[in-house]
């Protein structure tokens, strides 16, 4: 099994900042794909970055120019940097990592979610 911590979230003024972590633990091989998904109220949820194993990055338009999404494999950790931020960035962030466990199985996680709120 695969665990995933998120943490970071919080309440910010617009055009603030705020970074998020996920780290994931467990019977982790190697991770493949590492992403970032958020959820507001009434939406469906929707990728925003996701960050491939030899580092390539892929962002949302709505997010591209103020988010970065970085990784730290020896920590197993993905962090999402989200700078300029607006009130429509309003919502719970949700990790999930694809990673390949001990056993040779590929395995699909998401974390508990934490809630980002943009407002003044």
């Amino acid at each position: 099994q695969v665990q995933l911590v998120e943490s970071g979230g919080g309440l910010v003024q617009p055009g603030g900042s705020l970074r998020l972590s996920c780290a994931a633990s467990g019977s982790i091989f190697s991770i493949n794909a590492m992403n970032w998904y958020r959820q507001a109220p009434g939406k469906e949820r929707e990728s925003v970055a996701v960050i491939r194993s030899g580092g390539i990055t892929n962002y949302a338009d709505s997010v591209k120019g103020r988010f970065t999404i970085s990784r730290d494999n020896a920590k197993n950790t993905v962090y999402l940097q989200m700078s300029s931020l607006k009130p429509e960035d309003t919502a719970v962030y949700f990790c999930y990592v694809n990673v390949r466990d001990i056993f040779g199985s590929t395995i699909g996680s998401w974390g508990q979610g934490t809630q980002v709120t943009v407002s003044s």
